[in-house]
């Protein structure tokens, strides 16, 4: 739990430093959204963050949850898991990039990895239907290395 809470705040000045520069403003609530998602490490729903934000804040509301994570993922710093419903925390949100996600079905570990074949081979497809591609996300589903084990 260690390693995940030096990870989890060394992301949180990552992201603090980047609203900065970019004239952003990192409230004390999205930071607070943030640092629970990247303290759980997996994809994680907004009524869930609602109840972890309740512990310390019992007047919250889910609004505020919901503003905070399209804040959030507005500016890159998570990203939306449309198959589950759900939220993961951008692992490296200094740049903008395409999310390619691996899910565990059994835990909801997600990692992202990127395939940047899997983005250009998209974007070519989408040019010759006539589309421009405005954002994508590829899921995969499967099972992790310890669910999987046995």
């Amino acid at each position: 739990m260690k390693k995940t809470r030096n990870r989890s705040g060394a992301l949180i000045d990552e992201v603090a430093g980047i609203s900065q520069d970019r004239k952003l403003r990192l409230t004390p609530i999205r930071r607070e959204i943030l640092r629970l998602m990247a303290r759980k490490n997996k994809a994680v729903g907004a009524y869930e963050l609602l109840a972890d934000l309740q512990k310390s804040d019992p007047d919250s509301k889910i609004i505020t949850v919901y503003r905070a994570l399209e804040f959030l993922r507005e500016h890159g710093f998570i990203h939306r898991i449309e198959s589950l419903n759900a939220f993961v925390v951008c692992w490296h949100p200094e740049r903008k990039h395409q999310a390619q996600l691996i899910i565990c079905e059994n835990c909801g570990e997600v990692k992202e990895v990127e395939v940047p074949d899997i983005a250009d081979q998209l974007d070519k497809k989408a040019k010759a239907a006539g589309f421009t591609r405005l954002s994508q996300t590829i899921e995969a589903h499967g099972l992790c290395r310890d669910c999987g084990a046995g």
